[in-house]
């Protein structure tokens, strides 16, 4: 609840008192904002109140109205418009209001910790497109958690095991005559993608025989005799074969400099990596345990399953007949590991929608198990990306990687940046690092602003737009700012120290007041509802009404000094505001531009 929301509450529970010595309880309360069309600030939903007051929604309005406006000295008029009573607010709250915002002061940490796992990917390909979504949500989510007073573990789960890390193992050494990634001069994940695509396209060709015999394709590719290599290859590696486990942890420590090369360009790290090939034997382990307690069941071919038909749900394999494990063994054991290891109040996982059955399935396996912490399984569902050509297939080799991605947005940046003549003073190595930027500032406001429950349709042409509502868009209203800032330290002009709360605002000052006020609820909201986009597009909502400003008024050729110095102190805290909000979504917000 906001200050003036909270003033208000007070005035409506006294009202409630001292007419019908009724209390009040907060959930009772809504407060919106006042719809543009009608006079007013805020509004106060009166439709809880009308059976106390036993009169219809704009007689109780009125009556709640004309004691606000008595009895609450920042209340300077109402109307009431059916349900609904519209507050009008003294300015000088606002003002006084704004006058103490220090956007980028975070909330003190307090209580348990709150894991987010986020990225995640497998080690048999680089990284692509929907990888790119999947770490600026979870990068956001984590800054605008810890904004927000909240102890943050940024965790990252390396899928390095299993059949298709295998088949990209077995690829190459049947068919890369020893590649390396200097060899080759590719990132190391780059290579190993290499791989993985060559064991489809093998695979594909000695399926073909079972094909033109009448298999359907997807049953055909797991008769080939490259498949049976593979799931042996995954066989030796869970019995601890030296050379097979050689071989992975080569081609493993290539992949992980690959992706942190593109962790790195992407500004993201992690305080703690998990690792599927230490945390599946726990698992397994933990299988037994639910063997044995009669959780799970055992069917005749040896392969563990459970029984979730009550639940809603079906049968779920959770070892394989051969005592290989799958992908929920070890989820079922990292999860354990991390809350045996963490006191924490929750583990969130960022993983796309195309995984919400699997997420049902591991919470209500763990509930089943008796773990406590079962309901603090939290899976951040977000919707798939596409591009205008269709769905992305890795091992099709039909992607759009990550590190392509990111060399094609600062290329695009600066073309745009030097054609609009926007890098003027700086040294090459500045008009770079800009383009950088930009690049990046483009691709995460683009994907950030999208609720992320919605599957989202990627144009690189549409993000790098200076215009509209893009990230450079924001980036230039920032520099903007800042250079105002230069211009008034060249010119000695001091607008520090406190405001003059008593001098009369301008209606375009008034309505940039009002939407700078709203950060910290937004980004409690946005914490509370695990929503970047909520902060995405509030950074548009600040930028345009501080571009409405700076068009409506003068702030230099204003000839009162008082007014001078507020309007500056007004577009301090706008940059301010606007560049901690940028920070929440992992986008820098430039000095010059």
């Amino acid at each position: 609840m906001t200050a003036l929301q909270s003033i208000l509450a007070e005035g409506i529970r006294q009202w409630l008192h001292q007419q019908f010595q009724h209390t009040l309880a907060d959930s009772a309360l809504n407060f919106q904002e006042t719809r543009p069309e009608f006079e007013g600030d805020i509004t106060v939903v009166v439709f809880p109140f009308t059976k106390l007051a036993g009169l219809g929604p704009e007689p109780t309005g009125q009556q709640l109205g004309a004691f606000l406006q008595e009895n609450v000295d920042l209340v300077t008029g109402f109307n009431v418009v059916k349900g609904f009573l519209n507050l009008s607010i003294q300015p000088e709250f606002y003002l006084k209001e704004v006058a103490q915002l220090h956007p980028e002061q975070a909330l003190p940490t307090s209580g348990k910790p709150f894991m987010v796992e986020f990225a995640s990917p497998n080690t048999n390909k680089p990284l692509h497109l929907g990888h790119i979504r999947n770490i600026l949500l979870g990068d956001s989510l984590c800054r605008i958690l810890a904004h927000n007073g909240t102890d943050v573990l940024r965790l990252c789960l390396y899928n390095d095991r299993g059949i298709h890390i295998c088949k990209s193992m077995l690829a190459w050494k049947k068919f890369g005559n020893g590649e390396t990634p200097e060899s080759s001069g590719l990132k190391g994940d780059h290579l190993i993608g290499k791989y993985y695509v060559v064991f489809d396209q093998k695979n594909r060709e000695q399926a073909e025989p079972f094909i033109a015999a009448g298999i359907e394709k997807d049953a055909a590719v797991l008769q080939t005799e490259l498949t049976r290599e593979a799931q042996e290859m995954l066989r030796l590696w869970e019995e601890g074969d030296e050379a097979t486990v050689a071989l992975w942890k080569k081609m493993n420590d290539w992949v992980y400099g690959g992706f942190n090369e593109t962790f790195r360009r992407l500004g993201v790290h992690f305080n703690h990596l998990y690792f599927e090939s230490e945390t599946y034997l726990l698992g397994k382990s933990i299988v037994q345990e639910g063997l044995d307690k009669g959780v799970f069941y055992q069917k005749e071919d040896g392969s563990v399953w459970i029984d979730l038909t009550a639940d809603g749900l079906d049968h779920k394999l959770v070892l394989r007949a051969d005592g290989t494990s799958v992908y929920i063994t070890q989820d079922i054991g990292t999860a354990t590991e991390r809350f045996n290891t963490f006191d924490a109040q929750a583990c969130v996982y960022v993983v796309g929608n195309e995984q919400d059955y699997h997420f049902k399935v591991l919470k209500l396996i763990m509930k089943h198990l008796g773990r406590p912490w079962a309901e603090q399984l939290h899976h951040f569902s977000y919707g798939m990306i596409e591009l205008p050509s269709g769905k992305m297939k890795s091992r099709e080799g039909t992607v759009v990687d990550a590190d392509d991605l990111i060399d094609e947005m600062e290329f695009t940046a600066a073309e745009r940046t030097r054609a609009l003549g926007k890098i003027e003073g700086l040294s090459e190595a500045e008009a770079q690092e800009l383009f950088h930027v930009l690049g990046m500032g483009a691709l995460k406001y683009f994907l950030l602003k999208v609720d992320p429950k919605k599957k989202m349709l990627f144009n690189p042409e549409e993000s790098i737009d200076f215009q509209g509502n893009t990230g450079p868009f924001l980036q230039y209203t920032h520099a903007r700012i800042a250079a105002l800032r230069r211009r008034a330290l060249s010119e000695s002009i001091d607008f520090s120290g406190d405001w003059n709360t008593a001098l009369p605002l301008h209606a375009a000052e008034l309505k940039l007041v009002k939407v700078l006020l709203k950060f910290r609820p937004l980004v409690a909201e946005a914490a509370q509802a695990l929503s970047p986009a909520l902060l995405a597009n509030y950074a548009y909502d600040l930028a345009t009404s501080y571009n409405k400003f700076y068009h409506d008024l003068s702030v230099f050729n204003e000839a009162d000094e008082a007014v001078r110095r507020r309007r500056l102190q007004l577009s301090d805290l706008t940059g301010r505001t606007l560049a901690q909000t940028l920070e929440l979504l992992g986008i820098r917000a430039p000095q010059q531009m």
